[in-house]
């Protein structure tokens, strides 16, 4: 068995182990995992086996596995914590020990892609039990193979014309609806009553009862409308998401029936379809956040939502990110949707930055910490808190304007609600969003 080689005779520059100063960072995608192991487990040889696992080799050493192979494919363990880090002795009761484990692995095994990239870093590990990717670290190199987001915050600002304030956006309730000619009119009535954004919802695409070259007419003509009574412009965010490659066709077909912006389901299609559509399309492309829980929600498995919804998404080209808030209906943590904003905006490379949209219930008194927690820089997501405002759409839009208005002059939202009937009128149904604040 010529080029067999064994673990215990290979030259330290091929072992699936190194020191975090003594890579070429450039050269590795670098992962952060957190990983739980009964106190029998040495962690180190786990961690050891799931780096060659994930790159050169299997569960037995093969003829082919030589030196070679190894000195230029091999994973690397770069860093084992243990937390808490025992020194001298383990409680006698300990019923699993727990790690932060750091592995670099060449990135060009995988090359500039997603797909590929996921299969390395999270494929057959991720049914080893409690392990949980959290974050992901990319070389400047690897970077550039992506165009990101063709517009971003800067640019969705231009196109709008809107400088300071948070922009908002309307998503048309009920979710699923037969009358196209029905969502046009809720649309311009959200419309001119303020949202700078009209967005399909997510469970709304392509049927046969409403159409793609049925509703995109329609609500393009009734935007228009309001284009012109409110003086600012709006964009519609219609639904292509769609099996490979009518996804693409979709894309098409909108631009060229009147859609001046899109919207993806991009986990339900694909991170590589989802980055294909931006990279392809000269209009802004909105990317939904569904399927995220059954990735990101267990604690010690899966992979980060900050990776799921923030950087990746991002990287492909995302312009508007939509990403559960704590504020409405999504259980989440403040600081998990905090690190998902912070990797759409910070500065990434040749990246722009994505906007983000918090989005899950939220109301017109949810404004105010919207904007405290993120800054300016975002759109609003809004649905049934604008479809059910008891002086209906445009009214509930005008409310929305109006906390909009309130928190950048500096003035409380319920002080403000005194003087504005629709403001007064959302707070009255829905409250401040602020344990005690109500005035």
């Amino acid at each position: 068995m010529d080029g067999l080689i064994e673990m215990e005779r290979l030259p330290l520059e091929a072992l699936p182990d190194a020191l975090p100063d003594g890579i070429d960072v450039e050269n590795y995608v670098i992962c952060t995992y957190y990983v739980g192991l009964p106190p029998f487990m040495d962690a180190k040889q786990v961690a050891h086996a799931a780096a060659v696992e994930q790159s050169t080799g299997t569960w037995t050493m093969v003829p082919g596995e030589t030196l070679e192979v190894r000195k230029r494919h091999v994973a690397k363990v770069i860093g084992i914590y243990e937390v808490p880090q025992y020194e001298y002795s383990t409680p006698k009761d300990l019923e699993r020990r727990q790690y932060i484990i750091q592995v670099a692995y060449p990135w060009e095994n995988f090359g500039r892609q997603i797909p590929m990239l996921l299969s390395t870093v999270i494929g057959n590990i991720s049914l080893g039990g409690r392990i949980k990717c959290l974050d992901m670290r990319f070389p400047k190199e690897w970077l550039k193979g992506f165009k990101g987001p063709q517009y971003g915050i800067k640019g969705l600002r231009k196109l709008l014309g809107v400088k300071k304030r948070p922009l908002l956006n309307n998503m048309i309730k009920p979710c699923v609806y037969t009358s196209a000619k029905m969502g046009a009119d809720l649309a311009y009535q959200a419309a001119v009553g303020g949202a700078d954004i009209i967005k399909d919802d997510e469970l709304l695409a392509d049927p046969e009862f409403n159409t793609l070259e049925e509703r995109i007419p329609l609500f393009m003509e009734a935007l228009d409308k309001a284009d012109s009574e409110k003086g600012e412009k709006t964009l519609f965010t219609v639904n292509i998401t769609d099996s490979v490659p009518k996804l693409f066709e979709n894309a098409e077909r909108a631009i060229e029936l009147g859609a001046n912006a899109l919207m993806v389901n991009f986990l339900a299609v694909g991170y590589s379809a989802f980055r294909h559509v931006c990279d392809t399309v000269d209009v802004p492309v909105l990317s939904h956040m569904d399927i995220t829980g059954a990735l990101s929600y267990s604690p010690i498995t899966g992979i980060g939502s900050n990776i799921v919804i923030g950087k990746l998404t991002r990287i492909c080209g995302s312009d508007i990110t939509v990403f559960p808030a704590p504020y409405g209906k999504a259980p989440l943590l403040k600081e998990r949707f905090l690190a998902m904003a912070h990797d759409m905006v910070m500065p990434l490379r040749n990246i722009k930055p994505s906007m983000p949209m918090p989005s899950g219930g939220i109301s017109q008194g949810m404004v105010e910490e919207a904007v405290d927690d993120l800054g300016p820089d975002i759109v609003i997501g809004s649905g049934g808190a604008i479809h059910a405002h008891p002086d209906g759409p445009r009214a509930g839009a005008i409310a929305f304007r109006q906390a909009i208005e309130a928190k950048m002059k500096g003035i409380h939202v319920s002080v403000y609600a005194k003087e504005h009937e629709e403001l007064k009128k959302a707070m009255d149904s829905w409250g401040s969003g602020r344990t005690g604040f109500d005035l």
